[in-house]
């Protein structure tokens, strides 16, 4: 008996041994990298999803991804329009800081994102990650600025927005026929945009009837081709659409159509459910952290062409919150809370700091940054670390401090309540002129630390 117990006791003080050992041994194991997506729309607004209200536009894939993850309702982008607000999501500034007084960049223009900025994919490609841009780039057509020099190991995708190819006025398809270049099917040739692959041309102009389908094709082989070579991934997907002019494949597209936007978002939404599919088919969906957002609000002016920014005010080129406030989907199974909504205030400058995190990856930059760690937010953790955020146009032309907005204008000032108001209809100023005052010496206050903190742009070495 006793023998026994002794021989049980020993068996006991070996497991223990083994025990100890073997989490020492995890716990000296690095931690698997978390695989990184971001996809970004372009002019699409605040309402267009199924999960953001949308009465007519069904995004049930995009939904389903809400449902398993996290809806942010006050996701801000840094800017109303194309470049700006791109410049701002890679390197976690605000524009002013990296693109100086530029908004948007055009064929003609001989600058772009300076390369000694840190973008995102620097950061991950640094760490050991696979890095990848398609879609839309919109930040320099130079080879100088193109993302092969900007952090990223590959490019597909279109140089600026797929209505530029030559410079503003000289042999520009007339606006606003967009009914006539939707029926028209030899409208695509109009535009003349480029497609480029890493820094060559490969096709020109560029078929936009399937580059929504071609660039999630794309997509799909770069998370296959790094899973087999079992690299972590960093994915920027910059869909060059709902912007103008609008297309669809061939085989789906319908002349008739009385909503063209609706249809292009919900091909996107299509397109969104094969990478879906793909990280499933691949197991790889615990591993990996998605973010659905756009660039900025829609374009209202064109009616059935362009998209809703309800129940907010205005949309694209305006810091109304309808040009700023855009939907966000954050999804990330066994990270991200299943079915949760924040209204918390977060921005696209916070995505660098914030998937660094996530992805275990030191956000180290060139220079000073404006976005924050928003993990525990995401995690659902903690609260936003963010109580203040400047809207930019050229310059500064807002602030939002805690539920309160403070604007200028072109006949005084503004002040919002948004947690009352989101709306903004009932301007706050004259009721209360000491937070107004307050509020306006803040945001100049904050430029002005921007301001002093501005880089240079990057310029054309020859």
């Amino acid at each position: 008996m006793r023998a026994h117990q002794s021989f049980f006791g020993m068996g006991s003080f070996l497991s223990a041994l083994l025990f100890i050992a073997f989490s020492s041994y995890l716990a000296g194991k690095p931690e698997k990298k978390l695989n990184v997506i971001i996809i970004f729309t372009d002019d699409q607004g605040y309402q267009d999803l199924g999960c953001f209200g949308s009465p007519d536009i069904r995004t049930p894939r995009i939904d389903r991804m809400a449902k398993e993850g996290m809806r942010l309702t006050s996701f801000y982008s840094a800017n109303p329009v194309c470049s700006a607000s791109r410049a701002a999501l890679l390197t976690g500034c605000y524009p002013k800081r990296v693109l100086a007084d530029k908004t948007v960049l055009f064929p003609r223009d001989v600058v772009g994102l300076n390369p000694k900025e840190t973008t995102m994919a620097d950061l991950f490609q640094k760490d050991g990650y696979a890095t990848a841009s398609v879609g839309k780039w919109h930040l320099g057509h130079h080879p100088e600025f193109l993302p092969t020099r900007q952090g990223f190991d590959s490019y597909f995708g279109i140089p600026y927005s797929n209505d530029m190819s030559h410079p503003v006025g000289v042999n520009r398809p007339q606006y606003g026929l967009w009914d006539k270049y939707w029926k028209d099917p030899k409208s695509n040739d109009l535009w003349q945009t480029p497609l480029i692959r890493d820094e060559k041309i490969v096709e020109h102009p560029v078929d936009q009837h399937t580059i929504t389908r071609r660039y999630t094709d794309e997509a799909i082989a770069f998370i296959q081709k790094s899973t087999k070579a079992k690299k972590p991934f960093f994915l920027y997907l910059a869909h060059s659409m709902p912007h103008v002019p609008l297309y669809l494949p061939r085989d789906i597209h319908n002349v008739d159509s009385k909503y063209p936007y609706k249809d292009v978002i919900e091909h996107i939404d299509e397109q969104v459910g094969r990478i879906y599919d793909t990280l499933h088919q691949l197991n790889l969906q615990d591993d990996t952290i998605l973010v659905y957002t756009s660039d900025n609000g829609p374009w209202l002016i064109f009616d059935h062409h362009g998209g809703q920014a309800l129940p907010l005010r205005e949309g694209k080129g305006t810091t109304y919150e309808g040009g700023m406030r855009v939907p966000c989907v954050v999804w990330g199974p066994g990270r991200i809370p299943a079915g949760t909504q924040s209204n918390e205030l977060i921005s696209t400058i916070d995505l660098l700091p914030t998937l660094s995190a996530l992805g275990g990856v030191k956000a180290q930059t060139h220079g000073p940054i404006d976005g924050l760690d928003q993990s525990a937010l995401l995690l659902g953790k903690g609260p936003s670390v963010r109580n203040e955020f400047l809207y930019y146009t050229k310059q500064v032309q807002a602030l939002r401090q805690g539920k309160y907005k403070l604007r200028k204008a072109n006949n005084g000032i503004e002040l919002y309540d948004l947690e009352a108001d989101v709306g903004e209809q009932k301007n706050l100023a004259k009721q209360e002129p000491e937070k107004a005052k307050e509020l306006l010496a803040r945001m100049m206050e904050l430029d002005a630390e921007v301001t002093a903190g501005m880089r240079p742009i990057g310029t054309l070495s020859r």
